[in-house]
């Protein structure tokens, strides 16, 4: 069952007025699908990072308009970079019968052996497109690294998700997670820490500078 979240219909569009209902605790939005008008809202700040928190970033909301329910989930946000208020919210309308498309988070699970052996992890993909129904679009897509060994990685074409109900729309060629061995890591932390000295004379010895 999805969470309900109440929204209200915006009728004024002003800055001013969206400022007004910022200031009120509220958060602008807009809904919008292939079968939706596009219609602007507005929602409890509050009650948004709540069911956020809940249903996840991906998650089905019940988005109650007036009384009137719809499927949503969230599709974008713009946040104060300062305060990290969030300042406008993107809801999608989705039919939970059909597949779409979604960003999901890629999270590494265990301690490599290869880090173990003093090798570098180096993750290169944090999110991969996924297709699936609304309802199986993971929160998270977990990948376990560890048996990686030093100078090993892991491609798209290692994850499992043949059970999971979503489809990675990916290359499977895609490196996403990479151990470098210890040599090139203390090459790259002593090059940063080598500092330009005075130039040494044909012996080696540093040149004083020259009285004038």
């Amino acid at each position: 069952m999805s969470a309900i979240l109440k929204a209200n219909t915006r009728t004024e569009k002003q800055k001013s007025s969206l400022q007004r209902l910022r200031a009120e605790g509220n958060i602008p939005a807009v809904i919008y699908g292939k079968k939706v008008e596009s219609k602007p809202v507005y929602i409890n700040g509050g009650e948004f990072i709540k069911t956020i928190r809940e249903v996840g970033r991906n998650g089905v909301i019940s988005l109650d308009i007036d009384g009137d329910k719809t499927d949503v989930m969230l599709s974008d946000y713009q946040q104060d970079s300062i305060k990290g208020d969030i300042l406008h919210a993107d809801f999608l309308a989705v039919d939970m019968r059909s597949a779409i498309n979604a960003m999901v988070r890629l999270t590494l699970v265990g301690e490599a052996a290869g880090v173990k052996d003093g090798g570098v992890m180096q993750q290169a993909v944090h999110e991969l497109s996924v297709t699936a129904t609304p309802a199986d679009i993971p929160q998270a897509i977990e990948l376990d690294v560890t048996n990686l060994e030093v100078n090993e990685n892991l491609t798209v074409a290692d994850l499992k998700t043949m059970a999971s109900g979503y489809e990675v729309n990916d290359e499977e060629s895609l490196v996403l997670v990479t151990i470098l061995p210890p040599k090139q890591e203390e090459e790259i932390n002593s090059g940063e820490q080598q500092e330009e000295g005075p130039p040494e004379n044909e012996e080696g010895r540093e040149t004083e500078p020259s009285e004038s």
